[in-house]
């Protein structure tokens, strides 16, 4: 797939910006705080519809702005596609696919896929588990694009469940336990479809991340990935999974009653990366969590491609000066032109010639795209 063009009106620092790619890598290159990192935000939104950086709309539009608009022309093999997604204050949006307006934004996924690898994502191995989750379902969304819907029935219900048990607080278990029991249901049927699919997506992406990892590393270190869900698996059968699920909410009610809060279900999942049998978090240095997220990118580039049947985009936020030359070598390498790429730096002393003269390079300055930096 191949993004032909992309259309800023009113997002973040950027009053209206056109910009069109002319090759499969594009440079940003500018200073800090100039705009690059938000040009690839909204790319991630057409991707994904959300954002890394933040959960609320009004953070992407301009202040004094009601709204704000991203819009894209996308080449693929299946055909041309023309992206339009519209941000309001009031947190409604409306997203438009060739002209016409969709009723579910869910079909507005996996038409744009694309891998985001920012220097945030660095924090993925020391970071807490909800950064690992947050990663795995952004994964999702492109592998199964019905999974966002999935993923906000769950957090729905929980947010219920949630406001259920502080409205009665004040009385004993036993007096609304009726009651409970039907958000507890509702609870273990919704988390059971997120946790088979976190289950089924880790299966796959594991095997390629090790490979990766294996690679990178000089086949030093092993890597191991394990999806550890909140409800025990067992062997992955949904009603054995939804009777667990609702056992355990009974182990944990009074627990759950003290702290007016839900204690059971995949919102509290862990994904756990383990480098030579010891979990990367504790154990890894820099360099070896440095290695371990590159691969994992790798391995969500290889997978999307595999399962959609074409490369996704690459966006790659600033992070190649969080690696050592040997790791951005692997990665520049990795990409070359097998998929569209599109870098921000703050210099190009990371590219050598034959990167450099095969690029559109554009510089970023307060909002605005200028004209190439030089001619290729």
């Amino acid at each position: 797939m191949y993004l032909k063009n992309l259309l800023l009106r009113q997002f973040r620092n950027y009053q209206e910006q056109y910009v069109e790619f002319t090759a499969p890598k594009t440079i940003l290159v500018g200073n800090n705080a100039q705009g690059k990192s938000n040009l690839l935000e909204a790319v991630e939104l057409l991707a994904t519809l959300r954002s890394h950086r933040t959960h609320r709309d009004r953070d992407l539009i301009q202040d004094g702005k009601d709204f704000a608009l991203v819009q894209a022309h996308l080449m693929r093999d299946t055909g041309v596609s023309d992206l339009s997604l519209t941000l309001r204050r009031n947190g409604r949006r409306t997203a438009n696919l060739n002209s016409e307006n969709l009723r579910r934004q869910m079909d507005f996924l996996g038409v744009l896929n694309a891998v985001q690898f920012s220097s945030l994502d660095l924090d993925l191995v020391r970071g807490s588990p909800e950064q690992r989750r947050s990663w795995l379902d952004t994964l999702l969304i492109q592998l199964e694009p019905i999974y966002a819907h999935l993923l906000h029935q769950y957090q729905q219900v929980l947010r219920q469940r949630n406001a259920f048990l502080k409205k009665h607080q004040d009385l004993p278990p036993q007096s609304h336990r009726e009651e409970l029991a039907i958000w507890d249901n509702q609870l273990a049927i919704a988390g059971t479809r997120v946790i088979r699919r976190r289950d089924r997506a880790i299966q796959r992406l594991a095997p390629i991340a090790e490979s990766w990892h294996s690679s990178i590393s000089g086949s030093t270190e092993e890597l191991s990935i394990q999806y550890a869900p909140n409800v025990p698996l067992g062997d992955n059968q949904a009603e054995l999974i939804h009777q667990t699920f609702l056992e355990k909410i009974q182990q944990r009610a009074i627990a759950e009653w003290r702290q007016c809060t839900t204690l059971v279900g995949p919102h509290r999942d862990e994904i756990e990366l383990i480098i030579n049998h010891t979990p990367a978090r504790q154990y890894g240095s820099q360099g070896q969590q440095r290695t371990l997220v590159l691969a994992l990118k790798l391995a969500e580039l290889q997978l999307i491609e595999e399962v959609v049947g074409e490369p996704p985009l690459l966006l790659l936020d600033d992070v190649l000066a969080e690696l050592d030359p040997s790791r951005q070598t692997q990665l520049l390498d990795t990409i070359q032109d097998r998929f569209q790429t599109l870098i921000t730096t703050t210099h190009l002393g990371a590219f050598d010639s034959q990167w450099l003269n095969s690029s559109q390079i554009l510089t970023v300055d307060a909002g605005q795209i200028l004209l190439p930096l030089r001619e290729m």
